[in-house]
């Protein structure tokens, strides 16, 4: 194949590939600023070649690094901070919810948290049976608090995106730069996360028959 032109134009997945990240990484970094964007007239993200690989060889000039873990420490705190601050109370889900079945999903982001934390620390890599263990852990709750497997889903989504959010705002905050580092474990994050996501849904569906 050619070699491609500098001045090429990438979507939101051939930048993905590009640097070796998830989409959802790219496109959280261009929203906030932190990455080389363009929109199309259709309102669309594009991305210029050239400028996606000057920003790669910035990365990995960067020195300045922040580790998983303290990064990880900091998030849980600002996590409960954001939902102290009545983000959950918010969620419809949330709001059907008798006061010990709220403590219980209160419990749910430092639950992530500690499971995104083994799992990264990991030699191995493979999070399979933490994703599974957390994964049936949030089906059995809602199942055991009368959700829907569509509420089900919204609570996780919540947890996890807010934590997302959390550990990006803990980078910025530290005026830590988005290099490729930081891009590959968001990216581990992602992958993680559907594993428990894709567990949630199928114990949920075992546990609704089981009990029809």
């Amino acid at each position: 194949m050619a070699e491609k032109l500098q001045g090429e134009w990438l979507t939101l997945s051939d930048a993905a590939n590009l640097i070796g990240v998830h989409p959802s990484t790219v496109r959280l970094w261009s929203d906030k600023g932190l990455f080389p964007v363009h929109r199309t007239s259709g309102g669309h993200r594009r991305f210029m070649r050239g400028e996606v690989e000057l920003w790669m060889k910035t990365s990995r000039d960067t020195r300045q690094v922040m580790e998983p873990a303290r990064a990880m420490h900091s998030a849980i705190g600002q996590l409960r901070m954001q939902i102290a601050d009545g983000r959950l109370e918010a969620e419809h889900w949330y709001q059907k919810l008798d006061q010990a079945a709220r403590a219980q999903y209160r419990m749910s982001g430092g639950t992530l948290v500690r499971g995104l934390m083994t799992y990264l620390a990991s030699d191995a890599g493979d999070g399979t049976a933490e994703a599974y263990a957390l994964g049936y852990e949030y089906a059995s709750r809602a199942q055991r608090y009368g959700l829907s497997n569509v509420e089900a889903t919204q609570a996780f989504l919540f947890f996890r995106n807010t934590l997302l959010e959390t550990l990006v705002n803990v980078y910025e905050d530290a005026r830590v730069p988005p290099g490729l580092a930081w891009g590959r474990m968001l990216n581990k994050i992602h992958t993680f996360t559907d594993q428990i996501l894709v567990n949630l849904l199928e114990t949920f569906n075992l546990l609704e028959d089981a009990h029809s």
